[in-house]
């Protein structure tokens, strides 16, 4: 995408901490506080607002938060899949106890301090775990993200950039009404952007469009939960007429 767009946009694409070429929590701490925090300082301190912003899933999770804080800061707004778990299973989350939650990030926790980063012999093998994750993708887009996306260790062999407590489920944070609240403030146009084929739920069609004021919802036909990837010509096509 920042290849496809950089000759008409000056693209900024951050790395998330614990993800690619961003260092590592140090204490294995991913909290939604801190990723939006990271992004507020990256804009406060490169004098970047009013900025669009196009982000998908944990990145459109963060940035919604973000634009709904400061919604003078944000002029254009691209979320690919980034409302998190459905309405459903928001309310069966809720009722488990805090010290239930509590206890199975801790043992979450735990195994992953134990948890080694698998190694692969080659960069071929990586890009075949690559394609494994997502079938839509070209040969190109597995190889050209697996690149971007892994390190090689001293024994010659590849491992992925990312820390393995990001997958950690965090035991509480913000409460759903709470983000709510926040998509309620974003003031900027919005596009909210779906796969048909993805396990995500649409806004549409589970409610939570009413907390918008300014958002439309796009799906694509043929795409799962990376929409960017997966019909990247279509969706570039869209985000040029948003944009």
């Amino acid at each position: 995408m920042a290849q496809a767009l950089r000759h008409d946009w000056h693209i900024l694409a951050p790395d998330l901490r614990g993800h690619g070429d961003s260092q590592w929590s140090p204490d294995g701490s991913y909290s939604m506080a801190a990723y939006i925090y990271d992004l507020a300082q990256l804009i406060h301190q490169q004098e970047l607002a009013p900025v669009t912003i196009v982000a998908h899933s944990l990145g459109s999770m963060i940035t919604l938060r973000y634009t709904g804080i400061y919604p003078e800061n944000v002029k254009k707004l691209v979320a690919i899949e980034g409302l998190g778990i459905a309405p459903r299973s928001m309310v069966e989350r809720a009722k488990q106890p805090i010290a239930e939650r509590m206890r199975r990030w801790i043992d979450e926790q735990r195994a992953l301090s134990g948890r080694l980063p698998r190694r692969y012999a080659s960069i071929d093998e990586a890009v075949k775990r690559m394609q494994e994750a997502n079938r839509f993708l070209s040969p190109e887009q597995a190889r050209h993200l697996t690149q971007h996306g892994i390190n090689q260790n001293e024994d010659g062999t590849y491992s992925w950039k990312f820390n393995n407590y990001v997958r950690a489920d965090r035991p509480y944070g913000l409460t759903q009404a709470e983000t709510e609240d926040l998509w309620s403030r974003i003031a900027c146009p919005t596009l909210l952007v779906y796969g048909k084929e993805s396990w995500a739920s649409n806004p549409e069609q589970d409610g939570r469009i009413r907390h918008f004021k300014n958002a439309k919802v796009v799906s694509f036909e043929g795409a799962g939960h990376w929409v960017h990837h997966d019909r990247l010509d279509g969706f570039l096509d869209l985000l040029r007429d948003f944009l």
